[in-house]
């Protein structure tokens, strides 16, 4: 149970999700409970949702609004937008004529931006067009989403991302699109590009319309968790605390031995990410805690003992320290995970 890190999704991008229905004056009331996000955290900056959540969020609003575009783009991405593009691009011998396809495919359905595809040298580089007009970091998010998801899928790895510039400003968390991406994010660039290694685009193409299915199931889910970035030395530490109880959790200097690097170097390179190793740990605490307050089963009693609390009183504020509410905000949320068929 506490090996697996599908990790959580601020309560802002909760926000922006919500945006497009609410610039319709639709009621979101609706897509929060199927979504099982309790309205209580709508209101506190620090909250942050389990990946399941904004999964179950983005298939709601892609009901609500017709639209698998969260309603941002000028032109709706109608329902089944997505298995058409996925099934557009499975014939594909490479992963280069399957990034090609997908390109094409979303310049079709969307007004507001589309991809170019160009080399440079070793690298390959999709510049993300906006017609000159900067649109919300969160259309550009995920826009990329869809594409860098849909090809690691098609080519069942990962393609790590080098570098990624986008037009519009950092928002206040951008631990988001780090995770998601790559470390290397610059905001108020002049133009919005992802660049990566230009050999993955020879892999072929291992997807067939059999595995579709099990996909289609599995996703945005899977588009969000599954393919995130693991390069960063935030997540390695966090691969290896995760398998371990918290309580066993080792110094800073122990863990930089199972590393293999000096304590110094390790914590340079987790201050160059912006992240010390206390908060990491409270990070990841609080990640645990979230993903287990959504299992029916689990008592918040329960929930954290795992979490390395030996008193129910010291987890409640510590909770409410991380999240800006109660962990009973959570249980909420899912108090009707046990109905679900």
């Amino acid at each position: 149970m506490l090996a697996q890190d599908k990790g959580t999704t601020s309560i802002s991008l909760v926000h922006e999700a919500l945006e497009g229905a609410l610039r319709r004056q639709l009621d979101t009331a609706g897509v929060l409970q199927q979504a099982r996000i309790d309205p209580e955290l709508l209101t506190s900056p620090q909250a942050r949702v389990s990946a399941a959540a904004f999964s179950r969020l983005w298939v709601a609003l892609s009901d609500l609004l017709d639209d698998e575009f969260f309603g941002i783009d000028s032109h709706p991405m109608r329902r089944g937008s997505f298995r058409l593009m996925c099934q557009a691009s499975i014939g594909s011998t490479s992963l280069e004529q399957a990034l090609h396809r997908i390109l094409k495919f979303l310049r079709l359905v969307l007004d507001d931006i589309y991809g170019e595809l160009m080399f440079d040298g070793d690298c390959a580089v999709i510049v993300i067009h906006d017609h000159g007009v900067e649109r919300r970091l969160f259309s550009y998010g995920t826009w990329l989403i869809l594409v860098h998801g849909l090809l690691c899928w098609l080519g069942n790895r990962r393609i790590p991302i080098q570098a990624l510039c986008f037009r519009s400003s950092r928002p206040a968390d951008d631990s988001d699109y780090r995770m998601r991406f790559c470390e290397d994010i610059q905001f108020d660039a002049p133009t919005s590009w992802v660049r990566f290694d230009r050999s993955y685009l020879n892999l072929k193409v291992v997807q067939t319309h059999a595995t579709l299915s099990t996909f289609m199931k599995e996703s945005p889910a899977s588009l969000l968790v599954k393919y995130r970035n693991e390069d960063s030395i935030s997540v390695q530490v966090r691969m290896r605390l995760r398998g371990l109880d918290p309580e066993q959790w080792p110094e800073l200097d122990k863990l930089a031995k199972v590393l293999g690097m000096s304590y110094s170097t390790l914590q340079r390179r987790l201050q160059a990410e912006g992240i010390s190793y206390q908060r990491l740990k409270d990070n990841l605490r609080r990640d645990m805690a979230i993903n287990l307050l959504c299992q029916p089963d689990m008592t918040v009693m329960e929930v954290a003992a795992l979490t390395g609390f030996q008193e129910s009183s010291a987890f409640h504020r510590a909770f409410k320290k991380w999240t800006g509410v109660s962990p009973g905000a959570y249980r909420r949320s899912n108090a009707d995970d046990s109905s679900e068929g």
